[in-house]
């Protein structure tokens, strides 16, 4: 019988956490349990983010090109919020999508995007969708303040609420403490935009999240924002756990 050799670089890939599908092998985060397997949240940059469940990969407002997402699966579902460039760029959604891939988005991106026309599903606010496994509820995100209306007018963008193997995650898009965001109910995980001046100053975003009380509460889309101060003053209200992530790496050419 011949000697088997296998050389050490074989037995710690063998061994390694890493050695699974070359998708999933990438992604680098929080894991959520679910009635389904663990929920994987992998925070990319600003408001971008891609989280994976139950063999889907979804992506979250992707945007940036290809580099940094090429060494991830293509999307099953692709979640848009708005129209701004740090929420939508055509070229990265068509990077990241087959014609296998759902993209879930209000009409104004919609109609930016007619090269996957035909995997659009428009949702406007109050819509409610399932699509992979996944409930969708399309929720009103926009600004309040006189001044910053311009910005995000209401009806014409989305935030989410997915519910994900019986957690429900709420993905704020661009907006101010409005009053659909206090009156949500059973938010597990609740991504929550602050920045000025385009959305919201980080105490109303803490009186917000001190109302409807998700479980976990990450703080994304805050360039320039004091999250320390954040969680200082959701700290006060029990029953609320404030994780704080990176969404600026350090990388070359990565705006400011």
């Amino acid at each position: 019988m011949g000697k088997i050799v296998v050389s050490l670089a074989a037995v710690l890939f063998l061994l390694s956490p890493f050695a699974v599908g070359a998708g999933e092998q990438q992604f680098i985060g929080d894991h959520i349990s679910t009635t389904a397997g663990d929920l994987i949240i992998h925070p990319v940059e600003h408001a971008t983010f891609l989280m994976s469940w139950a063999g889907k990969t979804i992506y979250v407002d992707p945007v940036g090109g290809k580099k940094p997402f090429d060494q991830f699966d293509r999307a099953d579902l692709v979640l848009i919020t708005d129209i701004h460039g740090d929420h939508l760029n055509p070229e990265t959604v068509g990077f990241v999508t087959t014609e296998k891939s759902a993209v879930v988005a209000p009409k104004a991106v919609a109609d930016k995007l007619p090269k996957v026309k035909s995997q659009i599903t428009v949702m406007a606010n109050g819509d409610k969708k399932e699509m992979a496994g996944i409930q969708i509820e399309a929720i009103p995100m926009y600004n309040l303040t006189p001044d910053r209306l311009k910005f995000h007018t209401k009806g014409r963008g989305n935030g989410y609420v997915l519910t994900i193997g019986g957690k429900r995650i709420y993905i704020s898009g661009d907006t101010e403490d409005i009053p659909e965001m206090r009156q949500l109910k059973n938010i597990d995980v609740a991504f929550l935009c602050m920045n000025l001046p385009y959305t919201m100053e980080v105490e109303k975003a803490a009186s917000a999240v001190q109302e409807f009380k998700p479980k976990i509460v990450y703080p994304y889309h805050y360039r320039g924002s004091d999250l320390q101060k954040f969680k200082e003053l959701v700290s006060q209200t029990p029953g609320i756990e404030v994780r704080l992530r990176e969404w600026y790496p350090e990388r070359k050419g990565a705006p400011k």
